[in-house]
């Protein structure tokens, strides 16, 4: 009986002192993973806008016919034509959290109607003489498509960069009674930049972005483009669904092809909705 006691409180004593040491292990293998906490908005699929802006703009035309150079047309002192508000409209898709891919379609289309020519203009070879009532009909339509990739990505800010080729599709009409003209001119545009989001509040984000060509406007002697593209704006998300932006923009895109030239340069504040999913 007391050869069995020993043993028993021996074995006791040996499991005792062991037991710190078969804990170590089990405690070294649990590690708490931090926890994300995405900003309100920051969790969408698939995200679209549609932007008001209301600007300050500088348009201007010329169109070579029969061998004969055009007038340098301002479309608003020649022609009376004002940009008034504009319209926008933005969609993202991000199938990956660094990785987004993006739309964007700025159509412009301006008329006027009997507006009396105060010099005389020659446009796709034919000249329109000073006094002459012209109606006019300007359609500026740029497309954009882009891949952001945000190389720096928290939960509160993302910083990345832009890939994208603008398409830009220009048309202008002339029509006098004695007189009908127009002129049809499109062509893609590169395009490198970058952007930047910061949250100062769970749902408030201030944006910027900027790009333009990556190199030099001469592509070869008979085209050359232009482009720069600026936006600075704070959303407001009042979910994780739907948000208010406001902000300024500038953007300014021209174009030669062979001899017909083409700027579009306009500037201002905008206020835009978003929505996602």
């Amino acid at each position: 009986m007391t050869r069995m006691r020993k043993t028993s409180g021996r074995s006791l004593y040996v499991l005792t002192a062991a037991a710190p040491l078969l804990a170590v292990p089990a405690h070294a293998q649990f590690k708490p993973r931090p926890m994300s906490d995405p900003a309100t908005g920051e969790t969408y699929h698939i995200e679209g806008s549609a932007g008001f802006w209301n600007t300050s703009s500088q348009m201007s035309i010329a169109s070579e016919g029969f061998g004969i150079l055009g007038s340098t047309i301002d479309f608003k002192k020649d022609l009376g034509l004002e940009s008034g508000s504009l319209k926008e409209l933005f969609v993202t898709v991000r199938p990956g959290k660094k990785h987004k891919l993006r739309f964007e379609m700025i159509p412009v289309n301006i008329t006027s109607q009997d507006y009396q020519l105060t010099r005389s203009i020659v446009f796709n070879g034919q000249r329109y003489q000073l006094g002459l009532p012209v109606s006019s009909e300007f359609k500026w339509t740029t497309y954009r498509f882009g891949y952001e990739y945000d190389f720096l990505s928290r939960d509160r800010w993302f910083a990345g960069v832009t890939f994208d080729i603008k398409q830009t599709d220009v048309r202008a009409e002339l029509d006098s009674p004695i007189i009908q003209e127009y002129a049809h001119a499109r062509g893609p545009v590169p395009a490198l930049g970058g952007i930047g989001r910061y949250y100062p509040l769970p749902n408030i984000s201030v944006t910027g972005e900027y790009s333009r060509i990556p190199y030099r406007e001469t592509f070869t002697e008979d085209y050359e483009a232009r482009y720069a593209d600026f936006k600075l704006y704070g959303t407001v998300n009042f979910n994780n669904y739907i948000g208010a932006q406001f902000g300024y923009r500038s953007f300014d895109v021209g174009y030669k092809f062979e001899d017909d030239t083409g700027s579009f340069v306009v500037k201002g504040p905008y206020f835009g909705i978003v929505a996602r999913y």
